[in-house]
């Protein structure tokens, strides 16, 4: 088979899917939904935007490019090294992979009780079950694809369908503060936190070895079905995070003082459906954590056993799958304090580096990729510092002066100046070194 079509295409989308489509896509769009009230779908588009659209020009970028260490390595080698290890620490046992395991022991505390205890039991159990079917990466088409993916998909239409059959609440409810104005930019900031598009550049590697596994064997061809698969994944997230966005809405309204996604999803559940709702949302977050759970540690093991060839693949699976099971038991809410600023970090200069290579022959200028890049990240670590309480004195108020630095895309500014000064100098010393 030279070409991935049909129920196969199908199923490697369903694939990608699942491995985006865990605790963060779960709890954020609801959350939003129900702090926008009025404005929820303006906040949505922008959440979209930055939870959907850049996920999957992520997927085409790094296909386009042949890889995360190829595309960022077009700033500099170290650069590299340095960012492609942020990501997937970030997308790894630091952030992402823990906080499904938090995450969905949230929903089931209501049912089995909380504590400390009970959570590192569930989160040996959960580790040790996405550590067994991860060891076979080049499978999760068969395991993901075909079988959770399909479930979740029915369990959340399920949810949905209630919610429009016996709607809790007739309306949505006033905006918070923080959507009252410039809600698209808001969500836009707030789909950060489902850290997809991070996860998007490392996810290729996996998605390609599963077109490979369906008969796939030319490199084109190989790209081309990864690009497509990310289109199938990314108009799946378009349907279901609208429905949890009105799902939360309808919550917030009828449940107001919720402190995140995950108390939205429960006030609503319980009001539906009673203690069966309870077991309904508790298997839908158990299905969509361990689905990306399993994604997250094949995708990160297969770049550290690259990095690292003499060690086995197996061995990291172990050591992230056992590593994670340790940072998950800080909670869902520590998590997600930890996780904010790292994002704003490390978020903008992903976002330029996909633009960038969207931009034809752009590569061929030295500077532009150092100079956007550079700029870009000056900005974003010095007010992700800032956000954690560390103020560089002086540099920290001068970048506060920034265009748009108060809604929190202070880093645009200069990743354009890096843009036109790149290409000034590039062109400048390519004229000189023609004229030689």
């Amino acid at each position: 088979m030279q070409k991935l079509r049909g129920h196969d295409l199908l199923f490697v989308g369903f694939t990608l899917f699942s491995m985006f489509f865990g605790a963060g896509n779960l709890i954020f769009p609801p959350f939003l939904g129900a702090q926008a009230g009025t404005n929820a779908w303006f906040a949505f588009i922008g959440f979209a935007a930055s939870a959907i659209g850049l996920p999957v020009l992520g997927v085409i970028a790094i296909a386009r490019a042949g890889g995360l260490s190829t595309l960022a390595g077009r700033v500099h080698p170290r650069f590299a090294a340095v960012f492609t290890m942020l990501c997937y620490l970030s997308i790894g046992p630091c952030l992402a992979i823990p906080r499904t395991a938090s995450t969905s022991f949230e929903m089931f505390a209501p049912l089995v009780g909380g504590g400390a205890a009970k959570q590192l039991i569930y989160s040996v159990v959960f580790f040790a079950a996405a550590f067994l079917v991860a060891l076979k990466p080049e499978k999760l088409t068969d395991r993901l694809g075909k079988i959770l993916c399909p479930t979740l998909i029915v369990l959340i239409l399920v949810l949905f369908g209630a919610c429009l059959i016996h709607p809790v609440s007739a309306q949505y409810g006033a905006p918070s503060a923080a959507y009252a104005s410039l809600p698209a930019a808001e969500g836009f900031i707030a789909g950060y936190q489902t850290m997809d598009t991070i996860a998007a550049l490392n996810f290729g590697a996996v998605i390609a070895l599963n077109v490979r596994a369906k008969g796939v064997s030319e490199d084109r061809q190989v790209v081309r079905g990864t690009i497509r698969a990310g289109w199938i994944a990314g108009a799946v997230l378009l349907a279901v995070y609208a429905m949890l966005t009105h799902a939360g809405a309808l919550s917030g309204a009828a449940f107001p003082g919720g402190e995140t996604g995950a108390d939205t999803l429960t006030s609503l559940a319980h009001a539906l459906f009673g203690t069966p709702g309870q077991v309904l949302l508790a298997a839908i977050f158990l299905i969509a954590c361990l689905n990306t759970c399993i994604g997250l540690i094949s995708c990160v093991s297969e770049y550290f056993h690259g990095l690292f060839p003499r060690i086995p693949y197996a061995a990291f699976a172990a050591f992230f799958a056992l590593a994670s099971t340790v940072v998950s038991n800080i909670g869902l809410a520590g998590i997600i304090r930890l996780s904010t600023p790292v994002l704003n970090a490390i978020y903008p200069a992903a976002i330029v580096l996909i633009a960038l290579s969207f931009v034809p022959q752009l590569e061929q200028h030295r500077w532009v990729y150092p100079l956007a890049a550079g700029f870009t990240c000056v900005q974003s670590v010095v007010a992700a510092l800032a956000q954690s309480g560390l103020r560089i004195p002086g540099i920290a108020a001068l970048l506060d002066k920034l265009p748009l630095a108060a809604l929190g895309f202070g880093w645009v500014a200069p990743a354009l100046a890096g843009l036109a000064l790149g290409l000034f100098l590039s062109l400048r010393t390519e004229k000189l070194e023609k004229t030689k």
